[in-house]
């Protein structure tokens, strides 16, 4: 792989935890007059439309197996993934929720390691995580140490990153097909949304359409749906096809971090010296990771995520 293309990797996955990492505050807004699962929809249908505009044409797949590929990689990075995180807030703490689901990349290395021919788990990497979750831990709690168990909310926020990461894992081998990223992208997001359909009779949806007359719903609405969704999943795709799995999922330490600094900048919540610790040692792990994996993982091949 090219340094050119090794660069652009990293500055796509970078991008994409810029805008992933302030996420949270639109989801926070919405959260007043939408539930979770109407919040993914319109999401996800507000970001396959943009798709569908900027890549209008029919893709399509060689193979059975290349489609349900795409079938696989819409039931686990857009469906489950998110109604997994979204219902395991229900029953677990936000603070609990965030240190568990930071594992993914973790989750990822080791799918991998065991999947992927190119993409090694090594020493330096655990070494890493190990770190990176520790600061991850400190920011979550802020220096309270109050943990509540919560086994079912808990349980369900362990299963997301190992959804996340068979998706990762996923989108890497349909980065070794060649497709069109967006297309590909668009592919994802048509299957995620069909397999979307059945969680609208499980929880609660409505269709009413003047919630969006309000500006700061619609505003956030449609930051999650083209920010969030349509560029930052395009972004995140190409990411790993160029990095692979586990380089670019190494980036999803820093979501803490930006979560922690959007906060204070744009909820004016006070940064304290313990959450300013958490960061550096999740900054330092995630050195630690990616440096060991550019060492181990060339990145000879492809063109290839979540």
């Amino acid at each position: 792989m090219s340094e050119n293309k090794h660069t652009a990797g990293h500055l796509l996955a970078l991008l994409t935890i810029l805008i992933w990492g302030t996420t949270f505050i639109s989801t926070k807004i919405l959260l007043f007059d939408f539930t979770p699962v109407e919040i993914l929809l319109f999401r996800f249908l507000i970001g396959y439309v943009v798709l569908f505009l900027i890549y209008p044409r029919v893709m399509r797949v060689s193979t059975i197996r290349d489609e349900m590929l795409f079938m696989a990689a819409g039931l686990c990075g857009v469906t489950l993934y998110f109604l997994i995180e979204n219902i395991a807030l229900v029953f677990t703490l936000a603070s609990n929720a965030g240190v568990i689901v930071s594992i993914a990349p973790f989750f990822t290395a080791v799918l991998a390691h065991f999947f992927l021919k190119d993409e090694p788990l090594s020493r330096h990497f655990v070494v890493g995580f190990a770190i990176a979750l520790t600061g991850i831990v400190i920011i979550a709690f802020n220096g309270s140490y109050s943990l509540q168990l919560n086994p079912l909310g808990d349980l369900l926020a362990f299963v997301a990153p190992a959804v996340w990461a068979i998706y990762s894992v996923l989108m890497r081998k349909i980065g070794n097909l060649h497709y069109h990223t967006i297309g590909a992208t668009r592919k994802v997001f048509f299957y995620g949304l069909l397999f979307m359909l059945p969680a609208l009779f499980l929880f609660e949806f409505h269709f009413d359409m003047e919630r969006l007359s309000d500006l700061t719903n619609l505003s956030n609405l449609l930051f999650l749906g083209i920010g969030a969704s349509a560029l930052c999943f395009v972004t995140w795709n190409r990411a790993v096809s160029l990095l692979g799995a586990v380089k670019t999922s190494v980036y999803i330490y820093l979501v803490p971090v930006i979560t922690l600094l959007a906060s204070a900048l744009l909820l004016h919540e006070p940064i304290t010296w313990i959450t300013m610790l958490g960061a550096v040692l999740t900054l330092l792990g995630s050195i630690i990771s990616e440096r060991k994996v550019r060492k181990h993982a060339p990145g000879s091949k492809l063109s290839e995520i979540h």
